[in-house]
């Protein structure tokens, strides 16, 4: 049980990767908060995962939501140990000028500034039990060899990486562990929103072509990276930029 004894928040753990992550931690004997904007899906996923798990509603957007779901590690499990910050959207891939003002917005909200407001949450915490922690903050390869056609998604995920980078080092000295998994385009809800066209096998082959691994992330790929950062393996492990791309950024 490489995370028996601790207690994770993940966001968006309703589906895609957050789900597979939240059991993933489960099955290692995490304790985890399921916390989604679809608390429906939250409480699913908790339901099935037992006693090693609560759900709770909330938009990363929002202060006092992100404050929210950390309190509710502590109210149900005593301890804060990991924070995964996996709520994500997208724009539509598109033409750069046709992504509206409000779908900028809402895309640099979800994506970056729930960071910042799940930090002001969570650090305090971490350092007040005084054991350190791991923050683990999911990215994309879109932050490091961005697409045409997803610009404004693609400066969010160079946000996150840059903020990923910085937050190591700051927190560094408190034994707080900052790393992000830069995943390539996934089997999730929201892949025809990445590609900008239907999910046909055709148009799924013209992105698996750029893969030198000849397929797309799936949750299980992310969930393994983000176990190990999690675990005490990954002890000595901070501000990477962890690829789970199959090559797409070699």
């Amino acid at each position: 049980m490489r995370l028996q004894g601790k207690v994770a928040v993940v966001t968006g753990a309703a589906s895609g990767f957050g789900e597979g992550i939240a059991r993933a931690y489960a099955a290692e004997g995490c304790k985890v908060v399921v916390a989604d904007l679809n608390l429906e899906g939250a409480q699913r996923v908790a339901g099935e995962l037992g006693n090693l798990a609560v759900a709770i509603g909330g938009d990363v957007a929002k202060g006092a939501d992100c404050q929210a779901m950390v309190d509710r590690a502590l109210d149900a499990f005593g301890s804060l140990d990991v924070v995964v910050n996996n709520a994500g959207t997208t724009h539509k891939n598109k033409p750069i000028l046709d992504v509206t003002e409000a779908e900028f917005d809402r895309v640099y909200a979800v994506n970056v500034k729930s960071i910042y407001w799940m930090t002001q949450a969570a650090v305090p915490t971490l350092r007040k039990q005084g054991k350190g922690g791991s923050i683990i903050n999911i990215s994309s390869t879109a932050g490091i060899r961005p697409r045409p056609g997803l610009t404004w998604y693609n400066g969010t995920k160079g946000a996150v990486n840059t903020i990923t980078q910085a937050m190591a080092q700051e927190l560094a000295k408190d034994n707080i562990r900052v790393n992000a998994i830069c995943p390539v385009i996934g089997e999730t809800g929201l892949l025809e929103a990445f590609m900008g066209v239907p999910d046909t096998p055709e148009n799924r082959a013209r992105f698996i072509a750029t893969i030198p691994m000849g397929r797309m992330s799936r949750p299980q790929d992310v969930a393994r990276a983000a176990l190990y950062l999690a675990s005490e393996d990954a002890e000595f492990i901070t501000g990477v930029l962890f690829p789970v791309d199959g090559g797409r950024t070699v």
